[in-house]
């Protein structure tokens, strides 16, 4: 019987319950720049979006949050979705409104310094991961150079990602790209001491922007820079 308990021990996904979940609530108080949920999301740091119901067949994203203390959530201001042809949204929030913590959390980018710890972590959770070849061509249209909070924050509402996945050095650590937090943490070994920089990618080259320039770097001293 032990045997087989750490069999089954061994086979449980390197990342289980590492990902928060999206989730329900509403808002049960409206203050001048923030909102009380009905129900707090499970890790401070965490961001979401706000839904008003115009009528039973017409509701639409108002705006984001971010939880800041349990059940107390801050309101960015500026547009959800920016289109020239749209005007822009300014609806009054009010208590029942619905919120989506964790919006799009099931997308993630996952930043690597190779190829095998890319694959380990993907291999090991059943995530829409959005790869980072994608995320290179972003920067190379851009104009940058390495990854920061600003251009994947940028990215992220672009390209609807969720979470950023990051290995560093002997961890994982799970950012909200909208929030700017960290909401998680966890130790990962067998990385190599120097990976791609500035990530992995399957490119050899982007002959675009400062993106294609060399850098002299190490993967790990960009990423812990975030």
């Amino acid at each position: 019987m032990r045997k087989i308990a750490m069999v089954l021990l061994f086979s449980l996904p390197l990342f289980a319950g590492f990902f928060p979940q999206t989730m329900h609530t509403s808002i049960s108080k409206v203050t001048k720049d923030s909102v009380l949920l009905s129900k707090a999301f499970p890790t401070k740091g965490m961001s979401g979006v706000l839904i008003h119901r115009y009528s039973d067949e017409l509701k639409a994203i108002t705006n984001r949050l971010i939880q800041t203390l349990p059940a107390h959530a801050q309101l960015l201001k500026g547009d959800i979705i920016h289109h020239n042809s749209l005007p822009t949204i300014n609806t009054a929030i009010k208590v029942g409104d619905k919120v989506i913590g964790g919006y799009l959390y099931h997308n993630v980018l996952l930043l690597a310094p190779d190829a095998k710890s890319y694959a380990k972590v993907t291999s090991q959770y059943k995530k829409n991961w959005i790869h980072p070849d994608l995320f290179a061509l972003f920067l190379a249209t851009e104009g940058d150079t390495a990854p920061t909070k600003e251009n994947l924050k940028k990215f992220a509402k672009a390209y609807q990602v969720g979470l950023i996945a990051i290995i560093t050095q002997g961890k994982v650590k799970l950012l909200d790209p909208i929030s700017g937090y960290t909401l998680k943490q966890k130790s990962m070994r067998g990385l190599p001491k120097k990976g791609q920089a500035p990530f992995y990618m399957r490119f050899d080259k982007i002959d675009a922007g400062w993106f294609s320039k060399n850098t002299t770097k190490n993967y790990y001293t960009i990423v812990d820079s975030i």
